[in-house]
């Protein structure tokens, strides 16, 4: 009998790379916090999760050219089409619009739920070993 990852470990991947991608996009616009005119992103993990949850879209899975006259659209940064500008609490006068406190807590927020994701894919991992060896 064949053990099938997808059903075995569930979305616990896809959110894995969703909240990693987050990651990246905050602590961005924390680090282009002084950045005159930056305006601060946002990957909406919500609607993306869900997207993967429905079956619409895999993050990691790149874009397939299904015909001759396609362009290939994988840019270095896949997710970038994804990204939605915040709407600052209060503009800055230079054109900025990182929040740092917001953006601290967006970060810290992601961060809890990356741990929690990590720890749920570690616990399935853990049953998968257990259920193998016959326990």
């Amino acid at each position: 009998m064949t053990i099938n990852f997808s059903n075995a470990l569930g979305l616990a991947p896809q959110a894995l790379e969703l909240l990693g991608q987050r990651t990246s996009v905050l602590a961005n616009n924390i680090a282009n916090a002084d950045t005159p005119n930056y305006k601060a992103r946002e990957l909406p993990f919500q609607a993306m999760l869900k997207d993967a949850i429905n079956g619409a879209v895999d993050p990691a899975e790149p874009m397939a050219i299904t015909n001759a006259h396609h362009i290939d659209a994988t840019p270095a940064d896949s997710i970038d089409g994804d990204l939605q500008y915040r709407v600052p609490l209060l503009p800055a006068i230079d054109g900025n619009t990182v929040d740092i406190h917001v953006e601290q807590a967006a970060f810290a927020e992601n961060t809890l739920q990356f741990q929690a994701s990590l720890r749920f894919l570690d616990n399935r991992f853990k049953g998968l070993i257990s259920a193998i060896r016959g326990e």
